[in-house]
């Protein structure tokens, strides 16, 4: 399908999705919400797909936050629909079942902290800049930041960016372990595909499995938690992926996955 705010690319099993508002630091809009929920759908559906690396157009930004001169006339009702459609495209790429690495290039505000945020990992430039500024504003985030952000980082400096809108660098956000790594910016893109081809070598359903059980799990008890992780385990036992992978390892060569 045709976009007029994102651009992807597919090679090597790899979705290469670009927010492609440079001349509005790829804020996002309503336009730019319904493309990725549209991406999205795609990548959960098209086996062709096995990971996302997700980024911003130019050097400035990742996505500087949500298009302010859209918001700004909302009503009660526009303001909640607006979040409750952010909310939704950013859980189900969270839901995608497939590995998304954000590279993070530049200014990651508001709601583009929150589509970093609803990434698995996020790789950072040293120029990337962080922070939920919406406080400065007279709003709350509406996309996730204050439901991510605090499980990322912890509450107490969740609440301290949350309430004084402050902007961090990527070495603040590395320390606090809000990205995943920091690299040159000439290296960011490159450094993101590998990390995230380093994650294709494995077993599909493995990851997927992983990525499943995190997500459920933080909303579980820990015994609860514990029983999920005990019952996918012996449902990728019943797999040709996993008598693949055990032989391989006995047989010292690499494995041959197949999805299976």
């Amino acid at each position: 399908m045709p976009f007029t705010t994102l651009l992807f690319d597919l090679a090597d099993g790899i979705a290469r999705v670009t927010v492609n508002r440079p001349d509005k630091l790829n804020a996002l809009n309503e336009i730019v919400i319904g493309e990725l929920d549209g991406v999205i759908e795609r990548i959960r559906t098209d086996t062709a797909i096995q990971g996302v690396l997700l980024t911003g157009a130019g050097t400035k930004a990742f996505v500087a936050g949500a298009d302010i001169g859209e918001i700004g006339g909302q009503g009660p009702s526009d303001g909640r629909a607006r979040a409750l459609a952010g909310q939704r495209m950013m859980r189900r790429l969270e839901q995608c079942g497939k590995p998304v690495v954000a590279a993070v290039n530049g200014f990651a505000l508001g709601g583009g902290c929150e589509l970093a945020m609803a990434c698995h990992i996020r790789v950072a430039s040293e120029s990337a800049r962080f922070g939920q500024p919406e406080v400065k504003l007279g709003i709350g985030p509406g996309y996730g930041g204050t439901v991510r952000l605090p499980r990322l980082v912890g509450r107490g400096r969740a609440l301290e960016l949350l309430l004084t809108g402050a902007m961090i660098d990527a070495q603040e956000a590395w320390r606090i372990g809000l990205v995943n790594r920091i690299v040159p910016p000439d290296q960011l893109l490159p450094e993101s595909e590998r990390l995230l081809r380093s994650i294709l070598e494995n077993g599909p359903l493995a990851v997927r499995a992983c990525l499943e059980l995190v997500d459920a799990g933080l909303d579980m008890s820990l015994d609860d938690a514990l029983r999920l992780e005990a019952a996918y385990f012996g449902l990728l036992s019943a797999t040709a992926d996993m008598r693949e992978g055990t032989q391989a390892f006995l047989d010292k060569r690499k494995a041959a996955f197949k999805g299976s």
